[in-house]
């Protein structure tokens, strides 16, 4: 690994690490190190982060709450940034929302919730951020953060903060134009309307309810793996294949729910990517059905030892 100290002059309060396993910070307790890893809690300190990597010509890898990511084994190169502590949630008299990327979305909803704001309660058991919310399109129980965003606020490559408005964003099923034009999302707004708390709340603990008894919320996971296909249900299509248990290393198609694959015993992203390959190749033989990941994967290979 390249000599990285000087990143720690930028700011002395922004908490930096160097070669850091991922798979402490990741849903499937699964990746391998980041050669420098920031945790930065400011617009400021972020810009300062990417204006080094930029100096440096070094690589930017932006991470949010990893809950729908897998990071291979050979770890992240370059320069790593969970935006977890930016994580404000600002509540206003017009009905809107603004919070920073790295807020659960699930403190959004609760936040929504606790002042009788309707509209994002399919969201209550998202575990995502805001930020990987807005960069995937995330969603659940037929409702999309497109449904209740109208901007997000974002840096770009150059150091420059923009603010799209909802067109800019140019929403797509489990796309944003973020990904392709590679920003990094700060902040985002969320139009809601008046509703009645207890109702709100009724709801919420009912997809929650739900999204338990349907989903092996009990072990580790990287949440859905794959997007839904045209004319299909993936998970039907794995469960019709009778991939149900179907194991490699410590990952395992989920008994539970087809649709994801669980960390059972120590997995490492190689056993993750090993088992979505062999659904994919599977799925395809006996369906004729390409599955393509809905799930994030970022990362270098590991070495091979000779």
């Amino acid at each position: 690994m390249n000599d990285y100290k000087s990143i720690a002059n930028i700011d002395p309060n922004i908490e930096i690490l160097f070669n850091e396993p991922l798979s402490k910070y990741t849903h499937t307790l699964t990746g391998g190190p980041a050669d420098i890893l920031a945790f930065p809690q400011s617009v400021k300190q972020t810009q300062a982060l990417l204006d080094y990597a930029n100096q440096q010509e070094i690589p930017v890898t932006v991470i949010g709450n990893a809950s729908n990511l897998i990071v291979r084994d050979g770890g992240i190169h370059g320069l790593t940034m969970i935006l977890t502590k930016m994580n404000k949630i600002t509540v206003h008299d017009n009905h809107t929302i603004t919070a920073d990327a790295g807020a659960a979305l699930i403190d959004v909803t609760k936040a929504a919730q606790a002042h009788s704001l309707t509209g994002i309660e399919f969201a209550a058991g998202i575990p995502g951020s805001v930020g990987g919310a807005i960069f995937m399109n995330a969603g659940a129980y037929g409702g999309d953060i497109d449904d209740v965003v109208t901007g997000a606020e974002v840096l770009s490559p150059n150091d420059q903060v923009d603010h799209l408005n909802f067109k800019q964003l140019d929403f797509g099923y489990r796309h944003c134009s973020v990904q392709e034009n590679h920003q990094i999302v700060l902040s985002a707004t969320f139009s809601l309307n008046s509703g009645i708390a207890e109702k709100i709340q009724k709801r919420m603990t009912h997809l929650n309810n739900l999204r338990a008894s349907k989903q092996p919320l009990e072990l580790p996971s990287c949440g859905s793996v794959f997007k839904r296909p045209k004319g299909h249900f993936a998970g039907k299509l794995i469960h019709d294949a009778g991939l149900q248990g179907f194991q490699i290393g410590g990952a395992q198609v989920s008994l539970k729910h087809a649709g994801f694959i669980v960390n059972v015993d120590h997995a490492t992203a190689t056993d993750y990517l090993n088992v979505i390959a062999h659904v994919q190749k599977t799925v395809f033989a006996k369906f004729g059905v390409h599955l393509e990941t809905e799930v994030r994967i970022i990362g270098e290979e590991p070495v091979k030892s000779l």
